[in-house]
């Protein structure tokens, strides 16, 4: 057990004090009662490294109290570093399709996430697998309730989880390569929340020191050093081409995309706010998903002022259920907006005349919510030099 950190409260009574049961207890006491069910850790479609690493780290704590673990999402693992992650760390994950039995669960573990982001949670409730535990870093979203919570203003879920391993949930050992590589991922997971530790508040760099005693920083240094893909590149080059500044926010659409390459999105974004004089950059584009299509988008800013899930919310609203569109955490965002009954035509004027009417759609409401005029309608849809959509490759006959 760590120097810095007290043993465990004895979870089985009240405590008599004034001091409140942490956490880690609650944790311990629920995975106590469930000891010897099966439980599925499900992740955003799309996780990032600070879900895998919290899953992962969730999982590992679990099989101390005889509880079985799967890690399952439903969407895919694209960004360059989310591939090394689990390739050099050999982390065993599901990936969901159809057919796969849900109801093996005994519950459901939501990390990084609160059900909002996962197609999975639906499919689940479906099953009569109910959540057992959620632990996040997003704002509280009240999309589903859990027997356990613990969502927190924080930089990364992956700080959370470092917290309960210091408080002896799991006794990291450096002899173990299992446990090095554990480390390593929360490490990632919370740089990559963090800027690299520029946004670091006081948990994070405790985590992060803590941790440093048991990664393995070569093998960070190989999942940080991932090279980009082409299509990638051509995501990051149409952005910029398509970007409009106002107000110091750069706002960019990037046209349809495979679901595979959704990934690039986030990455056009993180590289626009890179620009002079930008404090906000948000990119989005149509991905393509078989007959599912969606607006996705991302946004990320380093004006401290500005709450990206606040900012989403209210600029982009609700379905009719409440559901928002958008939200956030500190220094980033996202959305998805379905794109309906328009999804899956195949004609060319039309696949171009749908781009130019929600690219004009979102770009209205981001400007309404920053307060300046709406942009000039544009008449073309963004197009590589090849004469194909912006989809790494793909053409308009291919959607």
């Amino acid at each position: 057990m760590s120097r810095d950190r007290r043993p465990l409260t004895d979870v089985s009574a009240k405590p008599s004090g004034a001091q409140p049961i942490s956490k880690a207890a609650e944790l311990t006491a629920l995975l106590e009662a469930h000891s010897g069910e099966r439980h599925a850790i499900v992740m955003q479609d799309y996780p990032d490294p600070d879900a895998i690493s919290g899953a992962w780290a969730h999982k590992l704590i679990a099989a101390r109290f005889a509880v079985d673990c799967d890690i399952i999402y439903e969407g895919r693992i694209s960004h360059q570093e989310n591939l090394a992650l689990v390739q050099l760390t050999e982390v065993e994950m599901v990936r969901y399709s159809e057919g796969y039995n849900l109801e093996q669960y005994q519950g459901t573990v939501f990390v990084d996430n609160q059900g909002t982001t996962a197609a999975l949670t639906d499919r689940f409730t479906a099953a009569g697998v109910k959540p057992l535990v959620i632990v996040d870093h997003h704002e509280k979203q009240d999309r589903i309730e859990a027997e356990f919570t613990d969502i927190r203003k924080i930089g990364a879920t992956a700080t959370i989880y470092t917290e309960y391993i210091r408080e002896g949930l799991l006794e990291l050992n450096k002899s173990n390569p299992i446990h090095v590589k554990l480390a390593t991922a929360l490490m990632h997971g919370i740089r990559s929340e963090t800027s690299g530790l520029i946004r670091a508040r006081e948990e994070e760099l405790e985590a992060a020191s803590f941790l440093s005693r048991f990664a393995d920083s070569s093998l960070l240094e190989d999942i940080l050093s991932a090279k980009r893909s082409k299509t990638v590149m051509d995501v990051i080059r149409l952005a910029l081409e398509n970007r409009e500044i106002r107000e110091s926010y750069s706002i960019s659409g990037v046209g349809f995309l495979r679901s595979e390459d959704r990934d690039s999105i986030p990455q056009a974004a993180d590289f626009l706010l890179t620009e002079e004089n930008v404090h906000t950059a948000i990119v989005y584009g149509i991905i393509l998903k078989g007959d599912r299509e969606m607006v996705v988008g991302s946004m990320r800013t380093s004006k401290v002022t500005l709450n990206p899930d606040e900012f989403l919310k209210e600029a982009l609203g609700a379905t009719d259920m409440g559901r928002y569109y958008g939200g956030g955490r500190r220094g980033a965002g996202g959305f998805e907006i379905p794109i309906g009954f328009l999804a899956g035509i195949k004609d060319d004027e039309l696949v171009r005349m749908k781009w130019r009417l929600y690219d004009e759609l979102i770009k209205k409401k981001l400007l309404e919510k920053i307060g300046v005029p709406p942009p000039t309608i544009r008449s073309e849809t963004p197009r590589s030099d090849t004469g194909a959509l912006p989809t790494g490759g793909l053409r308009v006959e291919e959607i």
